[in-house]
């Protein structure tokens, strides 16, 4: 004996219709290919040695500057590291789209020069770049 189903037109679906998904999915993956290489423009980051060319001011940028010691330095003032942001802030007269050239000794841990670029980056500053010696023939 075999049994048949019929389907009321008053129950549910018991299956899920995956093509409204896969609409918003394509939607929002065509959105992320347009605006990531757009969230990448400007950003340069300098090895301690590099043949790139630099980029044309026009205006001038703050240097902060780490030395071997660990001390931070904003232009030729030394800042204590919870003051830097204030500093800048005060120095840039509040303005966030400052270019901020970040210049770490060679022997300096890595991770500091990224805790401060780190730092930098959360505060809402969005041109900080790392400068290098240019690359020399050895």
């Amino acid at each position: 004996m075999a049994f048949k189903f019929k389907r009321s037109s008053r129950e549910p679906m018991s299956e899920i219709n995956v093509t409204p998904f896969v609409d918003v999915m394509l939607v929002l993956l065509i959105i992320f290919m347009v605006t990531a290489p757009l969230l990448t423009v400007g950003v340069q980051v300098d090895l301690p040695e590099s043949s790139a060319d630099s980029l044309p001011e026009e205006q001038e940028p703050l240097t902060l500057t780490i030395n071997s010691k660990g001390e931070i330095y904003i232009q030729e003032s030394k800042v204590e590291f919870d003051k830097i942001i204030a500093k800048i802030l005060a120095v840039s007269k509040n303005r966030t789209d400052t270019r901020i050239y970040v210049r770490g000794d060679q022997s300096i841990n890595y991770g500091r020069v990224l805790e401060v670029m780190g730092m930098l980056s959360g505060s809402g500053f969005t041109k900080v770049a790392l400068i290098s010696e240019p690359y020399k023939e050895r």
